[in-house]
């Protein structure tokens, strides 16, 4: 009789190669690709191309250092996943070496330097966003508001995007392109509300008009779209995905529950930002997290509290990236404690008891 194993080498069923996944999970990102080069500008696209090739690049230039077969490696198209996930994760306009040094460092320092795919404890696309996070952050909290869905003549032409990219302007004429298109994200904008009351603020604040706030909408929308895909195609399964938006919606519907008047509501949580986008294509990541189904729901429930916690007192407007990262160290411990029963025996191995043998 045959078994089914689930521990990580044998999650894929027979027939599907690693190359044909990642090429399934590059295509449920085009819905939230085109969303946000229709609403954003031209800027998304032109970073997902100077992910694409920079991620090439590193990956062939690493790869022959090790000495490994080049073309069969890229061939898995794992790199060009982890630049695509980068280049729809930074803001349209960020300068192009942030994008560069994004993707090189997920590239080399947490996919490569531990022996490639398979053998990472950290999402490579997190750690890369992190590190330029904490390292550039005006260039980051640089995003495209409302004034790009007034009216057609205020979007940026694909020139202006790869101008303000590249930077070949004159400083103080790229700095006045920069500053007439760019605003603070809804998240942002909430959590730097000051005294206002959340009335007040999505009255007030322009990063909370209801233009902005329609726009995320739809990309988180068109993310989820993609995602709906990835779960027809059985490539990931509900668990992290659900128990990722079920934390959320509870933590962010229980603490409006008790303070209305100061949060944001849980249709806000789940709608802007990259709650969808999060759920769907960050946490399912088949390394770095979680492999039973009882600890994808662990896993994913941990990173949705962790979200709410860091949007609501921490230092950072979004939390995906960190929430991710930190629940990536505690995968291996919840799949130790998770594992389910083993065939022909009554109970799962929850770990080592005092006074029994090994």
């Amino acid at each position: 009789m045959a078994l089914l194993r689930i521990t990580s080498p044998h999650t894929q069923r027979a027939g599907r190669r690693t190359a044909w996944v990642m090429q399934m999970v590059i295509l449920a990102t085009i819905p939230g690709i085109v969303v946000q080069t229709w609403l954003f500008g031209w800027g998304t696209l032109i970073n997902v191309m100077i992910a694409c090739i920079t991620a090439l690049l590193c990956e062939a230039a690493i790869l022959s250092l090790r000495r490994r077969a080049v073309a069969f490696f890229l061939k898995d198209y794992s790199a060009l996943l982890t630049a695509v996930l980068l280049g729809v994760a930074l803001p349209p306009i960020v300068p192009w070496w942030v994008t560069v040094t994004a993707v090189a460092f997920a590239i080399i320092f947490a996919k490569q330097i531990y022996g490639g795919l398979g053998n990472n404890p950290f999402n490579p696309a997190m750690v890369g966003y992190a590190i330029v996070l904490v390292s550039f952050p005006v260039p980051m909290s640089q995003w495209l508001g409302v004034q790009s869905l007034v009216s057609a003549q205020d979007t940026l032409t694909f020139t202006q995007s790869l101008q303000a990219i590249f930077q070949f302007l004159p400083v103080v004429e790229s700095h006045a392109l920069i500053d007439a298109y760019t605003m603070a994200t809804p998240l942002d904008g909430f959590k730097t509300k000051d005294l206002l009351t959340a009335e007040e603020a999505f009255n007030t604040v322009p990063a909370l008009h209801a233009a902005n706030l329609n726009s995320w909408l739809w990309v988180n929308l068109a993310y989820l779209v993609g995602g709906l895909g990835l779960l027809w195609l059985r490539i990931i399964t509900w668990h992290t995905p659900v128990a990722l938006l079920g934390a959320l919606l509870v933590m962010s519907g229980f603490f409006y529950g008790v303070d209305s008047a100061n949060a944001a509501s849980p249709f806000f949580h789940l709608t802007t930002g990259a709650a969808m986008f999060g759920a769907f294509f960050i946490a399912t990541d088949p390394v770095s997290s979680c492999t039973s189904n009882r600890g994808k729901l662990i896993y994913g429930a941990g990173i949705g509290i962790l979200i709410y916690i860091i949007r609501a007192w921490g230092g950072y407007p979004d939390g995906v990236a960190f929430a991710v990262l930190l629940m990536n160290f505690a995968a291996p411990l919840i799949d130790y404690y998770s594992q389910p029963r083993t065939y022909g025996h009554q109970k799962a191995k929850t770990g080592l008891k005092i006074g029994e043998d090994n």
